[in-house]
């Protein structure tokens, strides 16, 4: 597979991501227990996007800064709050110079990352930002086996235009390619995504090489069981 450039993303769907997101995630439940790792601390987002929880965390006086490579989607996050400090960088290399209470990194953003050692990367990343009992949060969909790879599915059809959606995954390296298309009278628009699957078991062992110790896992944000039938998880990791 080609490599997935994740500018490509930020470019192409920044202007639609809010309204084909909204609703989908429990950004309530997600805010309120980030806030509460906050506490009286500041918080860093990896992957911030428009600001979809940065802007309401911000809101209940946390103090955020964002990060992302996306200037795109930086600008959208600005168009709604000021009070988000934002970083345009590389999620995996940036360097803040100081410590935060909580870092995370929420629907599926650690995917985008190409390979294994992004990911490691961004794991290290993280706990070099992180205060000593500082936690790095990850919200995920479990993965598993799926009888639709290589289908397109139809997501959405109105008047004059249907979204469709559709991907595959390498199995030998995790890699996944995928689109959403929407298709109007004037021609089809292409919004792409890309990047690497990653289990919750691997991020155990990422964690473990950047000296985090897992606390919890979730099945949704308010401290749900995590088991069997779980679609989504939610894993976090604490600084000695």
């Amino acid at each position: 597979m080609a490599t997935f450039d994740p500018r490509l993303y930020g470019a192409r769907w920044a202007d639609r991501y809010d309204e084909w997101h909204k609703g989908l995630m429990d950004d309530e439940g997600a805010v309120a227990a980030l806030a509460g790792f906050a506490a009286d601390g500041p918080a860093l987002e990896f992957g911030v996007g428009t600001g979809r929880l940065a802007v309401p965390l911000a809101e209940r006086g946390v103090e955020v800064v964002g990060v992302d490579v996306s200037p795109e989607m930086l600008a959208k996050l600005r168009e709604k709050q000021s009070a988000v400090t934002v970083v345009e960088a590389d999620m995996t290399t940036v360097t803040l110079g100081r410590e935060f209470a909580v870092a995370f990194i929420a629907f599926n953003s650690i995917f985008v990352l190409e390979t294994q050692e992004e990911q490691v990367a961004l794991f290290r990343n993280a706990a070099r930002h992180l205060r000593p009992g500082g936690r790095f949060v990850l919200e995920t969909a479990v993965l598993k086996p799926s009888t639709d790879e290589g289908k397109l599915s139809v997501v959405e059809v109105e008047a004059d235009q249907v979204t469709l959606a559709g991907g595959k995954v390498d199995p030998v390296t995790g890699n996944y390619r995928g689109q959403w298309m929407v298709v109007t009278p004037s021609g089809t628009t292409f919004y792409p995504i890309g990047g690497r699957q990653v289990t919750h078991h691997e991020m155990d062992l990422m964690a473990r090489l950047a000296g985090l110790e897992r606390e919890h896992r979730w099945g949704d944000w308010k401290g749900g069981t995590f088991g069997p039938k779980s679609e989504l998880h939610i894993s976090v990791y604490r600084k000695p």
